[in-house]
């Protein structure tokens, strides 16, 4: 691929200079401190005093302890980082249409392919960062909130699973981009963000057939959240994120190739 460093290379500095990174770190450390905060409303429901709000949406959350608090941090990376990714991808194609730049780009003597494969890698990179930060801030706030039943073993076995479910949910922002390119602009592929999350907690309750079949609903059956009767998905399940991962790269490579035609 012609020109594929200096692509990266641009798209890095391009992501450096931007708020928009430290914004979306930022929002995930806050994320991880409102689920700590939440924990700790649950170890401590007299606090909440008489917000029976409060004290419903903390009870909701479980056993005040690490195993089901790390369990908690799982649920989060799906659902979170599902639509922190997909943000992610829209925000890196999507920006090149509203600031105007995208004929520049076009004309310039660097394999359009160079450009799509790092605007992948800096969205993988990304989000694999704020999923790690929500993480690591997760994990702060469960040691101030002074949880019981801390374990390495378990703590090491969650972060595995959580950290494949995470990489999972981050291989679906693909058809965001995609989206994001057919539209030449933002709303659209976030209003199809919103709608996937959607889509997918009705399927959990609505539809439990079509669970294995579903892409942004895979994840949770990898990671063992959504039940131990839905955990075996097999690899015709992963085969079908992968495609759907797959569709949607491959789609936004055409799009680039093509762009000057539509």
């Amino acid at each position: 691929m012609k020109g594929f460093y200096p692509a990266l290379r641009t798209e890095i500095m391009k992501v450096g200079k931007s708020k928009i990174l430290w914004i979306s770190i930022l929002f995930f450390v806050f994320l991880g401190m409102m689920i700590g905060l939440l924990m700790f409303l649950s170890k401590h429901p007299d606090i909440a005093g008489k917000s029976s709000i409060l004290g419903t949406k903390a009870s909701v959350f479980g056993t005040p302890y690490w195993p089901a608090y790390l369990n908690l941090l799982v649920q989060m990376a799906l659902s979170v980082g599902s639509v922190g990714s997909g943000i992610v991808a829209i925000w890196i194609f999507g920006r090149e249409y509203s600031d105007n730049v995208i004929k520049d780009l076009l004309a310039l003597p660097v394999s359009r392919y160079s450009f799509v494969v790092s605007k992948f890698i800096i969205i993988l990179a990304w989000s694999i960062i704020l999923v790690l930060v929500l993480f690591i801030a997760g994990i702060v706030m469960g040691f101030v909130v002074g949880l019981e039943n801390w374990s390495w073993q378990i703590m090491r076995a969650v972060f595995i699973n959580y950290f494949f479910s995470s990489l999972l949910t981050i291989l679906l922002c693909t058809p965001f981009a995609l989206i994001a390119c057919m539209s030449r602009g933002y709303l659209l592929p976030v209003a199809f963000v919103i709608l996937t999350l959607i889509v997918t907690q009705f399927v959990f309750v609505g539809i439990p057939g079509l669970i294995p079949w579903f892409p942004w609903a895979i994840p949770a059956l990898f990671s063992g959240v959504a039940g131990r009767s839905a955990s075996n998905t097999g690899l015709v399940s992963l085969l079908v994120l992968l495609i759907t991962s797959f569709a949607g790269f491959a789609g936004t490579a055409e799009w680039w190739n093509l762009a000057d035609q539509k």
